[in-house]
């Protein structure tokens, strides 16, 4: 089930005894409880039937014992469980033990009108535990699976699609290089542009640059437009910028950006069929053209080159192989040299 089927079953009143949300995404796990907490229960029925624990805080033999009490004046009672990662679960759920059997008794036969959520984040549960076989077959069992790279851009356009609004591929590119794959973070930007525009209004560029603080011109989108085309004048510009500005442009995610790009152009290059190479970059069809004149200005050759003097120059950066003390501003400079010439 995804994120959306679990809270469309919640509006429709279909409840399961137990939820386990798990995985290294923590958005969705925080999305769906927040859900449960505001809307499972409504306010005169919360104060005797919903509780949050957390899992440090607490332990199995806490959680079940409140989960196996009744409602009171309603008919269902809310647990939720948060950072229910810090529970000492091979202590207290595994082996022969009284404590373990219990844990495994309830969760064998939950109570249907407690509703336990466990929000166990960071991470992937173990699926070898008896556990786990339980809540499946007894309740609701969620993996919040992080969004890769390029899949990014199109997670923003659908997240914004989904409040009635619409972004530009540009728009969604340039947030998705310069926020990374920080879902809540991504979410809470976009709901701050979005409360101060019209919902006529398309997410542009110059909005994104505007309300999250890239600079218009001098940024990695930018960048890689000017080496696409080969503008020396223009890649210089924005590299001096970067050095200058290193807080706002550290190292790491230009090399980051720069290699995931001239990977991709390497991969345009070994395309047998050009008309898929959006689907087969992963990227939304408008960037395509951008992917075929940098193939145009880089041959094969140049990209493999390339893709070796990202690599050597991000030890560098590292320490690795570095003569003398270089800042990362010069190691930018001298890379871009190599990189155009």
């Amino acid at each position: 089930m995804t994120a959306s089927d679990i809270i469309k079953d919640l509006k429709a009143k279909k409840f399961k005894p137990v939820y386990l949300l798990h995985g290294e995404e923590p958005y969705y796990i925080d999305q769906i409880i927040h859900y449960m907490e505001q809307h499972i229960l409504n306010e005169m029925e919360k104060g005797f039937n919903q509780t949050v624990l957390y899992g440090k805080d607490t332990d199995m033999a806490t959680i079940l014992n409140a989960a196996k009490r009744y409602p009171m004046m309603s008919d269902y009672q809310l647990i939720v469980v948060k950072e229910a990662q810090d529970l000492k679960w091979s202590k207290e759920t595994e082996g022969s033990s009284k404590q373990a059997e219990f844990v495994q008794n309830y969760f064998e036969n939950p109570l249907s009108s407690t509703i336990l959520v466990l929000g166990f984040k960071y991470a992937n549960f173990d699926k070898r535990k008896k556990l786990f076989k339980s809540i499946t077959k007894n309740g609701v069992v969620f993996q919040s699976d992080p969004v890769r790279d390029y899949k990014l851009a199109q997670w923003i356009e659908d997240l914004v699609k989904e409040k009635g609004m619409k972004i530009a591929p540009q728009a969604s590119a340039m947030m998705a290089e310069y926020l990374g794959a920080d879902l809540s973070k991504i979410s809470n930007e976009l709901e701050k542009l979005m409360l101060n525009i019209s919902k006529e209004t398309t997410i542009d560029t110059d909005l994104v640059q505007k309300n999250i603080g890239i600079s218009k011109e001098y940024n990695v989108f930018e960048l890689q437009k000017a080496l696409a085309a080969r503008n020396v004048l223009k890649s210089n510009q924005i590299i001096n910028y970067f050095a200058d500005n290193p807080k706002a442009n550290p190292m790491v995610m230009v090399m980051a950006n720069l290699n995931s790009y001239f990977s991709k152009i390497l991969k345009y290059h070994y395309l047998q069929n050009k008309n898929d190479a959006a689907k087969e970059l992963g990227v939304n069809p408008y960037f395509v053209k951008d992917y075929e004149l940098a193939a145009r200005n880089y041959n094969m050759n140049k990209t493999f080159d390339i893709i070796s003097l990202l690599r050597e120059y991000d030890l560098k950066s590292k320490g690795v192989d570095s003569t003398g003390n270089v800042t990362d501003g010069e190691l930018l400079k001298e890379l871009l040299f190599k990189m155009i010439h």
